[in-house]
């Protein structure tokens, strides 16, 4: 089937069902009863397509949860552009947040910044540790410096030797803020 007939088919799933599940950097381990986001064509990918250029060929609001398992460590966290510094990490959460349904799930799992696994990949340039997070969370004064799209915590459990895995909330913009509670949890006391 030709990435045309996909996107169709995809559009097609939305319109008759309330929302679609997305695996964002699927690569050839798509979720089962998910729809397969991913730069390299491979088997399961349904939409070919790089998460780093938006907006994605998917309307607002039509994703119920979203996975991206071992995809945000390769997203760079800053570029400069034409002359303008982009924070391309603050795009993509912007954009994964675009397509979310209000109080959908965004399930990340990611190598711990300071872990042997983040630091062996050469494609690996996103550091990302437990604090990275509350700068998605309006309620934490980090949340003032870039004010992104807004996030809850659900749930985050980190290892520094080894892997970080949170669990998002969507968010409802209030007054240019939203956004109640965060909930940490580790297993690296």
């Amino acid at each position: 089937m030709d990435p045309l007939e996909k996107r169709a088919d995809i559009h097609e799933l939305i319109e008759r069902s309330s929302g679609i599940s997305l695996d964002i950097g699927c690569g050839a381990n798509k979720q089962p009863g998910f729809i397969g986001m991913d730069i390299q064509d491979l088997s399961g990918v349904d939409i070919l397509h790089d998460w780093n250029v938006h907006p994605w060929p998917l309307p607002d609001e039509c994703v119920l949860r979203a996975v991206a398992s071992h995809v945000i460590e390769h997203i760079p966290p800053v570029a400069v552009d034409d002359g303008k510094t982009r924070f391309l990490f603050m795009e993509f959460m912007d954009e994964v947040w675009r397509v979310m349904r209000p109080g959908g799930e965004f399930a990340i799992a990611c190598p711990h910044g300071y872990s042997p696994g983040f630091l062996q990949d050469p494609t690996h340039c996103n550091a990302v540790n437990e604090t990275t997070f509350v700068y998605f969370d309006p309620n934490h004064p980090f949340y003032n410096f870039y004010r992104p799209k807004p996030w809850n915590v659900r749930f985050i459990n980190w290892d520094p030797s080894a892997n970080i895995e949170v669990v998002l909330v969507k968010a409802a913009v209030q007054d240019g803020r939203g956004g109640l509670c965060l909930l940490y949890t580790s297993d690296a006391a």
